[in-house]
């Protein structure tokens, strides 16, 4: 089903209400790469802002929660942590159809690959380096000292999370069963580490959902927080890492790759930096938690599948998208053997 775009009259008459300095005419400009929430730049001759807001259609519960976003970029933003000005939110579906948000667009590049073959060798390390502190940096924030001491219920993640995109898989039944999927389902409850921990965690933090200075190895926004809650460190980290263990040609693989001849730091290097940005001494269980990581991928993807096959998917990328469904699954299991 073709997106219509948000309705500028109405639009813009919430915006002028909502938005201060806000100030009309405005163009809107569809934003594609997300799969799951539209996106839109906003343009008008004094400001440029951006727009995120659920899809039509029929929906899971719980998913497509803007106004989560929102609230955690609200709470982010006077941290100094790279996130976008937020400027409002509006739950009234009779403005553009659906829930929806409003932040500042901020200048920036975005790199879907992670080896990052279009910055100078030299400069690499300088990249990953960035990203590794952005990540660590968020880590460390203390859910109750920026008001997110609720933003999901602490304890058990791992637990729940696995249940969760379980469920979430096992109902949508139009999208199919994967046997690597069926395997991971039985095997990933009953080998949870013991340990538990709390964060705020992204929970989709990849290279192109980053956006980095336009000249500096430096982030200047996080972005998609669709997925963000109270949950371990260290499965927001090995969803991260994940593109250490993924081939080349899949979604942005490093494994296989000459990294020292790229220039690339190592899966054990960039480790390290976490854990000494962290307080860490090492990771146990590495495995499991990569292993969990691609878990949810596939999920995620699977989602991907049920919506294109409902006719709900937002964007153009999902049919390759779920095309890497039962790749991203055998790889999930792969790990649990290592």
């Amino acid at each position: 089903m073709a997106d219509p775009g948000p309705d500028e009259g109405r639009l813009a008459a919430w915006m002028a209400d909502a938005v201060p300095g806000f100030s009309g005419p405005m163009t809107i400009e569809r934003i594609g790469g997300g799969q799951s929430n539209p996106t839109y730049r906003l343009l008008t001759s004094g400001a440029r802002y951006v727009l995120r807001r659920k899809p039509s259609g029929v929906l899971l519960k719980g998913a497509h929660a803007v106004d989560r976003e929102y609230r955690l970029i609200s709470a982010l933003y006077p941290t100094g942590f790279p996130v976008p000005k937020p400027y409002g939110l509006c739950a009234d579906d009779s403005v553009i159809g659906t829930m929806f948000y409003v932040m500042d667009l901020v200048d920036g590049r975005t790199f879907w690959d992670t080896a990052f073959p279009d910055v100078p060798e030299l400069d690499r390390p300088a990249y990953f380096d960035a990203m590794n502190s952005t990540i660590a940096a968020l880590h460390r924030i203390d859910p109750d000292e920026v008001g997110l001491g609720d933003y999901g219920r602490p304890g058990n993640y791992f637990g729940r999370q696995i249940g969760r995109w379980s469920q979430q898989y096992l109902a949508d039944e139009q999208a199919g069963r994967v046997p690597a999927m069926d395997a991971l389902v039985a095997w990933l409850p009953v080998n949870i580490p013991p340990g538990d921990e709390v964060a705020i965690v992204h929970g989709d933090y990849r290279c192109d959902n980053l956006l980095f200075h336009p000249t500096e190895p430096r982030i200047v926004a996080v972005l998609d927080w669709e997925l963000s809650t109270l949950g371990h460190p260290l499965a927001d980290f090995a969803y991260h890492l994940m593109v250490y263990r993924m081939p080349p040609g899949f979604s942005t693989g490093l494994a296989g790759l000459d990294l020292p001849a790229r220039n690339v730091p190592s899966e054990t290097d960039y480790v390290a930096a976490y854990c000494r940005r962290t307080g860490r001494d090492g990771i146990a269980d590495l495995d499991f938690y990569v292993a969990f990581s691609l878990f949810r991928l596939a999920a995620i993807i699977h989602g991907i599948k049920g919506r294109l096959i409902r006719g709900t998917a937002a964007s153009p990328q999902a049919a390759a998208a779920a095309e890497q469904l039962e790749r991203v699954a055998e790889l999930a299991l792969a790990q649990t053997r290592r």
